[in-house]
């Protein structure tokens, strides 16, 4: 009773919030009320993001951790580690080949001109950094310090000093089992933290969409609005078809019992734009709600949340032949498969980059020769598509999870998983 009162305590703070925000909007943005409103929103929002980001690095060191130590068995960790990085590039796949399908199909962007973003593009300068630099950043950000890691919420560097502690737990085997008992009691004690702060979700989510929805610019929605719709419904198709078809065929579970369970994620997600920040949640959902072993949800989940980006391979996908035909250019099928390789690596490498959302989506358009300064039309409406974008992407990882668990059990080799 009481997870389910949670979870409608979190449906009605969702649309309490975007009811509320579209009141706030109603007056103007200088008067009292308006600032007040927002004031507010912002302290509230911010204050649930900021207990989640709390608990995330400390949660993500322990839980991958101790999920690679528990699966004990060299060839145990090969399947998972198999299964898990198969299921990303596949999942992320199939969400960029339906931006690009969605994207040829609707054409959005054509008929616009590129002159009427002019004054917006001109306020930009977008940062440059080519395929070879991304790399290089990229593999300087795997292995780093790991104390400064932790402080500075570095999470690629921390997932891959897990990753390397868990195996040496693997290997030194019982000479470390009191490590392992403190690691699987602290992941514990992060877990309670977890239940407290998820107290407080209905009134977080409800401030963070109340803020969104007020401060919409809607002349510039109606501008960009095909562009919208495409996009979204594009990634709800991935999220509500796709993904959930996907784990059907494999576990054999319906799509309205994984909804079920994974709805205080998905809306956390929704309303935080912020995979990184949604981890508490979706561990705990995963884990408690939709019943897979914490020492497979330890390993996949955190892995996902800096790797699996399906909303955000789609979006960037989409974006740039968005921006082609504003500029008038025709992407061939050998550019189209450029943007098909660029968004999936930008989208897996995104949490180690400084600014992630500007300089991967850059990189994308530069692959192709777009004019990277037209990031500058995006940004206006990125925070809206963020959040639908951010639930799939987290959606993602919960399907992972769960398909990861049927393939790695259902091994004959892999008893006891």
């Amino acid at each position: 009773m009481r997870r389910a009162s949670l979870n409608a305590q979190i449906l009605f703070g969702a649309f309490a919030g975007i009811l509320l925000g579209l009141g706030l909007a109603m007056f103007e943005k200088e008067s009292a009320a308006a600032q007040a409103g927002l004031y507010l929103a912002e302290l509230v929002g911010t204050l649930f993001i900021d207990m989640l980001k709390m608990v995330m690095i400390p949660l993500v060191f322990s839980s991958i951790a101790v999920g690679v130590a528990n699966l004990r068995m060299h060839r145990q960790m090969h399947r998972v580690w198999k299964a898990t990085l198969g299921f990303f590039v596949f999942s992320m796949a199939v969400a960029i080949i339906l931006g690009l399908t969605a994207a040829n199909i609707f054409r959005p962007g054509e008929g616009l001109q590129l002159e009427m973003f002019q004054s917006a593009m001109q306020g930009v300068q977008a940062g440059q950094m080519p395929l070879s630099g991304f790399f290089a950043q990229l593999v300087h950000t795997l292995f780093q310090n790991p104390v400064a890691a932790l402080a500075q919420g570095n999470v690629l560097a921390v997932v891959v000093f897990s990753l390397l502690l868990g195996i040496a737990l693997v290997i030194g085997g019982e000479r470390y089992t009191n490590i392992l008992i403190l690691l699987q009691e602290f992941l514990e004690l992060m877990l309670m933290l977890v239940g407290w702060i998820m107290r407080l979700a209905p009134l977080g989510i409800m401030a963070l969409l109340a803020k969104l929805a007020a401060t919409q610019d809607m002349a510039l929605l109606g501008t960009l609005i095909e562009f919208i719709v495409v996009v979204v419904a594009t990634t709800l198709l991935h999220g509500v078809v796709v993904l959930p078809l996907i784990l059907y065929l494999v576990t054999g579970m319906t799509p309205l019992k994984f909804w079920r369970g994974a709805r205080e994620a998905l809306i956390t997600a929704f309303a935080t734009s912020s995979s990184s920040a949604t981890l508490p949640v979706t561990l705990r959902c995963v884990e408690q709600h939709l019943h897979v072993k914490r020492d497979i949800a330890g390993f996949v989940v955190p892995l996902g949340a800096t790797l699996n980006m399906d909303g955000t391979a789609l979006y960037e996908a989409a974006a740039a032949l968005f921006i082609a035909n504003l500029a008038g250019i025709e992407l061939n099928l050998v550019q189209q498969m450029i943007v098909f390789v660029s968004a999936m690596l930008a989208a897996m490498g995104a949490p180690g980059i400084p600014s992630a959302g500007m300089v991967t989506m850059v990189l994308v358009l530069q692959s192709v020769g777009l004019p990277a300064e037209a990031i500058a039309i995006l940004l206006p409406i990125d925070r809206l598509l963020d959040t639908f974008r951010t639930m799939v992407n987290v959606e993602g990882d919960m399907v992972g999870s769960l398909v990861v668990q049927k393939l790695v059990r259902g091994h004959p080799e892999v008893p006891g998983v």
